[in-house]
């Protein structure tokens, strides 16, 4: 079967990348550096322990599994860090995939499906945002991930490598089969961290600001199960094998879900008490991001098959329940 390396293949959404990848007759081969990833998410092809900012690592890897493309993850994602630490997300994630961009380029030109993010959008303008929207990104991870996007287009106009950056909005659930799921440390995506406070009566989740201009004061998301996403990027994927020149692709369910609104969901799947306080808000945190999901659906064929909340949260009440289940004494 034909390989595709997948950097970072062994985190939250290259995982189900690589079983959408193995489902649709491809070998994932998962570079790592298994700092964030971990190793038993690496269940449908070889796991390649390896650091993108290591181009030797990224060479040996290319010439030993002659990949027919690349799927690049592999990336630093907390918007909170980021403004911390900004020289870290530069290096990790412009560094990083200036790496893997120069190897894809010096292994014959090996396509490369890469994952963006609605950060790069900023504070939108509208209600839905479009790809040709301005990207005015207004934390670090936001810029790493558009100048990443800003290489491959002009490296791409230089010597004709071809590119598709996805970027998607708020991933979330897991696997409806249970093989793969959302497990950071630390947590800090808000689905998890409810259903956290959903399973125990004594924690609480916090809400970060509620006088945000959205209808009910808090941040306002559009959540796209990560199945969704992993189904998008072998579409894509297929699309540059088959001559796609290029370009970039919103990724989300065009439905804006309040952070008050994911906790009633959670409600109602796991039928259990989430107790609330609210903090105030991070910085970094635009008040809504929605997309404009039309252009991954013309050109692509793309189409959310989990597109409603409540379905999301159940597979990750799910998957997390199998979790509390595998590590009781």
């Amino acid at each position: 079967m034909k390989a595709v390396l997948v950097t970072g293949g062994a985190g939250y959404v290259g995982s189900h990348a690589c079983k959408a990848l193995a489902a649709a007759g491809y070998t994932p081969v998962s570079f790592d550096n298994l700092h964030r990833g971990r190793r038993s998410a690496v269940k449908w092809g070889p796991l390649v322990e390896g650091d993108i900012l290591d181009r030797a690592a990224l060479d040996s890897a290319f010439a030993a599994h002659r990949p027919v493309a690349v799927m690049h993850f592999a990336a630093l994602a907390y918007v909170g860090e980021s403004v911390q630490q900004p020289a870290l997300y530069f290096r990790n994630n412009v560094g990083g995939s200036l790496n893997v961009i120069e190897a894809a380029c010096d292994h014959g030109r090996v396509p490369i499906v890469f994952s963006s993010t609605c950060a790069t959008y900023g504070v939108p303008a509208r209600a839905l945002i479009a790809e040709s929207d301005p990207q005015l990104p207004v934390n670090p991870y936001g810029a790493s991930k558009l100048m990443v996007e800003r290489m491959l287009a002009d490296i791409g106009r230089a010597n004709g490598l071809r590119s598709i950056a996805l970027r998607y909005f708020n991933a979330a659930g897991a696997d409806p089969d249970g093989e793969t799921g959302e497990c950071h440390d630390p947590e800090t995506h808000l689905i998890p961290l409810v259903l956290q406070a959903a399973a125990d009566s004594g924690a609480h989740v916090t809400i970060h600001g509620d006088t945000y201009p959205t209808p009910d004061g808090t941040c306002v998301r559009d959540y796209i199960h990560v199945s969704d996403l992993a189904s998008a990027h072998v579409l894509a994927l297929d699309a540059l094998l088959g001559g796609h020149t290029g370009g970039a692709y919103n990724l989300g369910t065009g439905q804006g879900h309040s952070v008050r609104e994911v906790i009633d969901a959670a409600r109602r799947v796991t039928g259990r008490t989430v107790n609330v306080q609210v903090g105030h808000p991070r910085p970094g945190d635009p008040p809504t991001l929605v997309a404009a999901i039309g252009r991954a659906r013309e050109d692509l064929g793309w189409v959310p098959k989990l597109p409603a909340l409540d379905d999301i949260v159940a597979t990750a009440w799910k998957w997390h329940q199998l979790q509390w289940a595998g590590s009781a004494p």
